[in-house]
């Protein structure tokens, strides 16, 4: 069973990369949408409808693999919409 989850994980990971395209603002953006599913209230409703058996950082990068989280890089900062 444990196998399967490390998998899933790392199959989550690898498709969310593939959008992001930089392992250290992939970093910076499923931290900040895990603060904001954490903290609950509006921002804080997953964007997507299956989240059973899933923790809050692989709903982020479900989001992010799925196109339904955006983000905008700029030279200053990444801002999230």
């Amino acid at each position: 069973m444990l196998s399967k989850i490390v998998n899933m994980n790392a199959e989550l990971t690898r498709k969310a990369l593939d959008k992001v395209q930089n392992p250290n603002v992939l970093i910076n953006v499923v931290s900040r949408r895990v603060r904001q599913l954490n903290s609950g209230g509006g921002s804080g409703r997953p964007l997507i409808a299956d989240t059973a058996n899933l923790g809050a950082a692989d709903i982020a990068m479900r989001e992010i693999s799925e196109d339904k989280l955006s983000f905008e890089q700029t030279s200053d900062m990444t801002t999230f919409e």
